[in-house]
C-alpha cells in the first residue's frame, strides 16, 4: 500500500507529434491519468511506445504508471530506456530507477543509480544514507533471522493491510467491504474490520465496524489508548457528511477520534492539527498512553510523509505536533510508525538503504534515547520481514509474541496482505575458559559472574581443573558484563553486547598475575608493565609521562631496601652508532638522578646506555642508516631495562 497521495501532483502533459490515431490515444492517456486510472493509461502508453513512439516525457510517464502501481519490473524496464534516451533528468528519477531495480533484486544495479542520485543532489537524505551505508546488504543479510511469516487466513485478492489488537480482536482495514470503487485501483474503499482470536491463537472472521466509524470512503490504521476508552483512526476528510478536497483538488487523509460508549464507538470528532491542506495518518500509542505517533506530510515535513509525535495530555486532549527530525526522516516516504511496548520505534520508509520498496526499520530504546538526547540508530529488521516489494505496518505485542506486518509481495492472496508471525525467542550462550595471560593455562577456582549493564550480579560460577565457564539464556541485544576474579591475578571485566541472533558467544578472558615473584635477574619493566620510558626527541630530561612509569620502580625498590638495580637504556639503529651510544648513556644517567633525587642511595643503582647494541630483532641500519624494518618492529628496540642485580 504505497502512500497513493503523492500521485495528485505528478505532471500531466504529453508532447507527442505523431499521427492523429497516436494523439488521440495520448489524449486520452492525459485524461486517464489526470483522473489517476493508471492501470489503464500505462496500456495506453505502453502500446504507444512499443509502436516506436517514444519521447523522455513519454517514457517517464509510462515508468511512473507501472512505478506507482507497484509494477517493479515493467517500471525498471522503462526507465533503463529513459536513462539511455536521456539520464539528463531529475534526480527523484535515478532515486526511482533504483528503487525498481531493488525490487526485481538488481542490487548491484540500483547502487549506481543510488549513487548518480546521491552525486546529483548531496544534500538529499536519502543518498546521504546510502553513502553511509555502502554495505548495507551485509548489514541487512546480519539482522535476519530465521523464522516462519504465514500469509493469514483473513486476507483476500483485494486490499487488506495495517493490523493492530484490540482486547481479543485483530483489526485491520480491508477493501472487501464492496460499495463504490476507488477509481485509483478499481477497488471498492476501503474500511475497518476486525478478526477474533481463537484459542489456538489463530483469527477468524471479518466484522466491519459500525457505520459511526465506516463510512463510503477510506478507513485505515487505528490505535487503541491502554485503557481501551478511546481510539484514533485514519479517515479520508470526510466528517457530517462533507467531502473536502485542498486547494488542488486532493482529499487528504485525517486523523479521527473515538470513544467508547456502551460497548459502541461514538462521539467520533477530527484531531485539532488536521487540515484541508495536508493529510494525517496511520497512528500508534505508547505504553503509558502519554505520545502518539503518525505519518503526515504537513508543514515541516522534509520529504513525502514523515513520523510526527503528539503528546496526549492528561485529560485526553493533544498537544502540538513534532516532527521527530533528520534521524528518522528523509526526502523519501517515512510512514506507518509502531511504538512497542518497550519504546522501540517501528516504521516503514523508502529512504534508507533497503532491500526494495518500503523497509520496516528500528530505533530500539527509541522513547528512552530521545528523552536523554542520545543517538538515535537506525536498524533494518531484515528478512523475512523485509523483502523486494512494500513492506509496512508493523505490529507486535511482545507479551503474547505475535507479529504482524503488510506486504504485497509475491506470493501473497491479492494485493496487499496481512502476515503473521511468532516473535522467535533469542536466547543467547556465553562461555569460555580463564587462562593465565603468560602461561595461557587455565586457571583452577577462578570466579566469574554475569552481570547486567547496569552491574547488577546475574550469576556466577567458580571455574574447574580445564579454567571453564558458560552462561545460558541470556537476552538478545542486550549489554552485559562478565567479571573474573581469581587469588593473586588482577580482576578483570569485559564488556559485551549480545547480537540479534540466537548463537554461542565465545569469550576467553585472561588474567594477569597480581602478585609475581622477583629475583636476581628479574627485568621489572616486564613485571611491572613498563612501556617505552620516552624522552623528547634528541632530549635526556624526565618527561611526565616517564615519571609515572619511574615511580613504579621507585616504590619497588622502597619495598625491599635492599634491592639494587642496574638500569639499562637502549635505541634502535637509526642514527650513528656513536651517537646512540651517547645518547642512550645520557637517558640511562638520567633516570638514574631521578630516582636518586626521589631519596634511593646512590651505591643501589648503576646506569649504562648501550645504544644499539643490543639488539631484540634483526632491525639493524649501520652502515647505510637504512632498513625495512617497520616503526613497531624498531620501537622493540627502544627499550629500558630495570635488572635486579642483589636483592
Amino acid at each position: 500500500m504505497k502512500t497513493k497521495r503523492i500521485l495528485s501532483i505528478l505532471a500531466l502533459s504529453l508532447l507527442i507529434t505523431t499521427g492523429y490515431a497516436q494523439r488521440g490515444k495520448v489524449r486520452q492517456a492525459n485524461k486517464e491519468f489526470d483522473n489517476l486510472a493508471y492501470v489503464k493509461t500505462s496500456e495506453i502508453l505502453l502500446k504507444v511506445a512499443e509502436n516506436g513512439y517514444k519521447t523522455v516525457d513519454l517514457l517517464q510517464k509510462l515508468a511512473d504508471s507501472f512505478y506507482f502501481n507497484n509494477q517493479m519490473e515493467e517500471a525498471s524496464k522503462w526507465y533503463g530506456e529513459l536513462m539511455a534516451m536521456n539520464d539528463n533528468v531529475d534526480p527523484e528519477y535515478y532515486f526511482r530507477y533504483a528503487q525498481a531495480l531493488k525490487a526485481v533484486e538488481n542490487y548491484a544495479e540500483s547502487d549506481k543509480w543510488m549513487k548518480k542520485f546521491h552525486e546529483a543532489d548531496r544534500s538529499d537524505l536519502r543518498g546521504r544514507a546510502f553513502a553511509s551505508t555502502v554495505d548495507y546488504l551485509s548489514m541487512i543479510d546480519e539482522a535476519s533471522r530465521d523464522f516462519e511469516v504465514k500469509n493469514m487466513d483473513i486476507n483476500t485478492e483485494l486490499s487488506d493491510f495495517g493490523t493492530t489488537q484490540y482486547q481479543d480482536q485483530l483489526v485491520f482495514a480491508s477493501a472487501r467491504g464492496g460499495g463504490k470503487k476507488y477509481k485509483w485501483n478499481e477497488q471498492p474503499f476501503l474500511d475497518l474490520f476486525s478478526a477474533t482470536k481463537q484459542e489456538d491463537g489463530s483469527y477468524s472472521g471479518a466484522d466491519a465496524y459500525n457505520d459511526k466509524v465506516n463510512t463510503k470512503f477510506h478507513e485505515s490504521s487505528a490505535a487503541f489508548t491502554p485503557d481501551d476508552q478511546v481510539m484514533y483512526f485514519t479517515r479520508n476528510n470526510y466528517y457530517n457528511k462533507k467531502y473536502k478536497k485542498s486547494e488542488d483538488g486532493t482529499n487528504r487523509l485525517k486523523l479521527f477520534r473515538a470513544t467508547l460508549e456502551d460497548d459502541e464507538w461514538a462521539n467520533i470528532e477530527s484531531v485539532h492539527f488536521n487540515s484541508d491542506e495536508y493529510s494525517v495518518a496511520h497512528p500508534t500509542i505508547n505504553l503509558t498512553g502519554t505520545k502518539m505517533y503518525f505519518a503526515s506530510d504537513m508543514e515541516g515535513t522534509l520529504g513525502k510523509s514523515d513520523i510526527f509525535e503528539v503528546d496526549i495530555n492528561s485529560d485526553g486532549t493533544l498537544g502540538d505536533p513534532v516532527n521527530l527530525g533528520a534521524s528518522v526522516n528523509t526526502e523519501g516516504h517515512e510512514t506507518f510508525p509502531f511504538i512497542n511496548s518497550e519504546g522501540d520505534l517501528y516504521f516503514s520508509s523508502n529512504g534508507f538503504s533497503g532491500l526494495g520498496g518500503l523497509d520496516v526499520f528500528v530505533i530500539r530504546e527509541f522513547e528512552k534515547r530521545r528523552e536523554s538526547n542520545q543517538q538515535l540508530i537506525l536498524e533494518n529488521v531484515g528478512r523475512p520481514i523485509n523483502s523486494p516489494m512494500d513492506d509496512f505496518a508493523y505490529y507486535e505485542n511482545i507479551g503474547t509474541k505475535e507479529g504482524f506486518f503488510t506486504s504485497n509481495r509475491d506470493g501473497g492472496k491479492g494485493d496487499d496482505d496481512i502476515y503473521s508471525f511468532i516473535i522467535p525467542d533469542c536466547e543467547q550462550i556465553v562461555e569460555g575458559i580463564v587462562k593465565d595471560q603468560e602461561t595461557e593455562t587455565p586457571i583452577v577456582g577462578a570466579k566469574v559472574t554475569l552481570l547486567d549493564a547496569e552491574g547488577t550480579a546475574l550469576n556466577s560460577q567458580i571455574v574447574g581443573a580445564d579454567g571453564a565457564y558458560k552462561f545460558e539464556e541470556l537476552e538478545c541485544e542486550k549489554e552485559y558484563l562478565i567479571r573474573i576474579e581469581a587469588e593473586d591475578y588482577e580482576t578483570v571485566e569485559e564488556r559485551f553486547t549480545t547480537p540479534k541472533k540466537p548463537q554461542e558467544l565465545v569469550i576467553n578472558p585472561t588474567l594477569e598475575k597480581d602478585v609475581k615473584g622477583i629475583t636476581e635477574g628479574t627485568d621489572l619493566a616486564e613485571t611491572l608493565g613498563i612501556p617505552i620510558i620516552y624522552f623528547d626527541f634528541d632530549k635526556y630530561d624526565i618527561r611526565y609521562d616517564a615519571e609515572v612509569e619511574l615511580q613504579k620502580v621507585l616504590a619497588v625498590m622502597n619495598q625491599y631496601p635492599d634491592m639494587v638495580v642496574d638500569i639499562r637504556s637502549h635505541t634502535d639503529c637509526r642514527a650513528r652508532a656513536a651517537y646512540n651510544e651517547r645518547l642512550s648513556e645520557n637517558r640511562a644517567q638520567s633516570t638514574r638522578d631521578y630516582l636518586i633525587s626521589k631519596g634511593i642511595a646512590a651505591e643501589r643503582l648503576t646506569a649504562k646506555g648501550y645504544g644499539e647494541s643490543q639488539l631484540v630483532n634483526d632491525c639493524g641500519c649501520e652502515p647505510t642508516n637504512d632498513s625495512d624494518c617497520t616503526e613497531e618492529q624498531h620501537q622493540l628496540n627502544r627499550r629500558s631495562e630495570f635488572i635486579i642485580v642483589k636483592m
